[in-house]
């Protein structure tokens, strides 16, 4: 009984606790309802009362923005008015400058009309004293013809021929003496630069002999060198190439033969035979092939020295070496990488005086016997076989045809083709440096007189300065100036057709009058 009294208590207790919360939260609800209406009711009224100041703000910024765009149309305007103005009174000047023109270009037109009539009037006038003129002029040349029994054309054609000879008198002196001037001026500037030129190289020469002598320690090294019935020296000859002498010649033996390449295997061979003291067949083969790779060796070495010598870069290698292999090549008794070097340094001379490429000139100079030193089994002339070689290698074109030019073989295209040929003549005919056999020589002065002498009027005929000129004398009775000057063309034209020879040949032909008189 208590116990349900005491649930019944609870339960009201708690119920009652239930709705004095519920009107509790009601109430402060409709608390934080009256205050948020409030709250809300302020900001609303803040929220407009800074929208009126923002509006009246950008208000008044439009206000600002519109004044100054306004001033700046009205200045605007204000200039393109005074702009106007001024065109406007341009305009006017111009419209008067243009009535004044146009009132003289009337006042001009007014004097040509006039200056017309009157020129017409002067045709007129001129019109008849010419129709009176040709009448006078053919009554003239009518009596003329029956004085002088000729016609007018025949005396046209006789004035003609006249002048004609006249003509051709004058234009051969004229020809001669501008010819004489030109061959005497350039002759002294080519000389002047010629000689300049071998001054400033000043190159020893020394012909290329085709003997080797290799000194002997005594008079026994011959026998080991001949071996045991010649076994030795016919192995050291099978095995370079090279003839070997021995003779009596005391503590000496010669290495003999064409080949310099060769030559200079057989000696290194037989000088390292010597100091190894191991004379036999087997040996002998074995330095031999060493000989030639150290010379091998010592021809590219010796195409770089040149190059560098010369200040060339930029050279292919396999060209480089045919470079070092002309050392042991000979042209004429002459060392065919000594002569190159020369001709280039000759030809750089001359281009720097006369203004061309040197680079150039030196490099074509250098390769232009380049063919000389091709394999065998390229075939045709050296300065072809050279032009092939330097265009595979790629070589500069100019380069390319000096270098197959220089013996005419092509056309000469640049003047440094004329200069390499013109170097290449200067180093071949010096004294010395070149060999050339006495019958050769002796027939190349009979031909060079042979052929000065089939020309008519001639009376002597002499060779000199080695064969470098030949000396015409002429009958000054059958042969004047002009003959005389075309005697020394056409016989330097044959010469260069028809021989083979070293450098130039001058052809001087001497014409000279001697008058007599006797007093008795």
């Amino acid at each position: 009984m208590e116990n349900s009294v005491i649930i019944i208590v609870s339960a009201i207790v708690a119920i009652s606790g239930f709705f004095i919360s519920l009107w509790l939260g009601k109430k402060v609800a409709n608390t934080k309802i009256l205050e948020a209406e409030v709250e809300a009711k302020s900001i609303s009224v803040d929220a407009e009362k800074e929208g009126e100041a923002i509006k009246k703000e950008k208000l008044q910024d439009v206000k600002n923005e519109w004044h100054l765009k306004r001033k700046e149309f009205d200045s605007e305007i204000q200039s393109r008015k005074s702009k106007l103005t001024n065109k406007e009174k341009d305009f006017k000047q111009r419209e008067s400058g243009v009535e004044r023109k146009l009132e003289m270009i009337l006042g001009k037109e007014k004097k040509l009309q006039q200056f017309q009539e009157d020129l017409g009037n002067k045709e007129q006038k001129l019109l008849e004293r010419e129709s009176k003129a040709d009448s006078m002029f053919e009554e003239q040349v009518r009596k003329l013809e029956e004085i002088a029994s000729i016609t007018k054309d025949e005396a046209k054609n006789r004035l003609i021929e006249e002048m004609k000879d006249e003509a051709r008198k004058q234009a051969a002196n004229i020809i001669t003496r501008i010819r004489s001037e030109a061959k005497e001026k350039a002759g002294r500037e080519a000389q002047n630069i010629i000689v300049a030129s071998i001054q400033r190289s000043a190159s020893d020469h020394a012909m290329e002999s085709t003997v080797t002598m290799v000194n002997l320690e005594s008079d026994e090294m011959k026998g080991r060198i001949i071996g045991k019935e010649g076994r030795n020296i016919r192995a050291f000859e099978s095995a370079t190439g090279i003839d070997l002498i021995i003779d009596d010649t005391p503590d000496a033996v010669l290495i003999s033969g064409f080949d310099p390449f060769r030559r200079e295997v057989a000696k290194k061979a037989l000088e390292w035979l010597m100091t190894d003291g191991r004379i036999h067949p087997t040996r002998i083969e074995e330095l031999v092939n060493k000989a030639e790779k150290e010379i091998t060796d010592d021809m590219v070495k010796s195409g770089e020295e040149a190059l560098i010598g010369l200040d060339i870069h930029g050279m292919k290698p396999e060209l480089m070496q045919l470079v070092g292999r002309m050392k042991y090549r000979t042209s004429y008794g002459q060392n065919l990488l000594n002569h190159s070097v020369e001709v280039s340094n000759l030809a750089g001379i001359m281009a720097s005086q006369l203004g061309l490429n040197v680079k150039f000139a030196k490099r074509a100079a250098l390769l232009h016997d380049i063919g000389k030193v091709a394999g065998k089994e390229m075939e045709g002339p050296h300065a072809l076989l050279g032009m092939e070689l330097t265009k595979k290698y790629g070589e500069h074109p100019v380069i390319v045809n000096a270098v197959g030019a220089h013996h005419e073989d092509v056309e000469m295209e640049t003047a440094i083709a004329v200069l390499v040929q013109a170097a290449d003549s200067i180093s071949g005919a010096r004294p010395g440096a070149r060999r050339e056999s006495l019958e050769n020589y002796v027939k190349r002065l009979e031909n060079l007189e042979a052929i000065a002498n089939e020309w008519g009027g001639v009376e002597k005929t002499y060779c000199i300065q080695a064969g470098r000129e030949i000396r015409v004398i002429v009958e000054p009775n059958k042969i004047n100036d002009q003959a005389a000057d075309d005697m020394a063309t056409g016989i330097a034209e044959r010469v260069e057709a028809e021989m083979d020879y070293p450098g130039q040949i001058r052809v001087t032909v001497i014409r000279e009058k001697r008058s007599v008189g006797i007093a008795k």
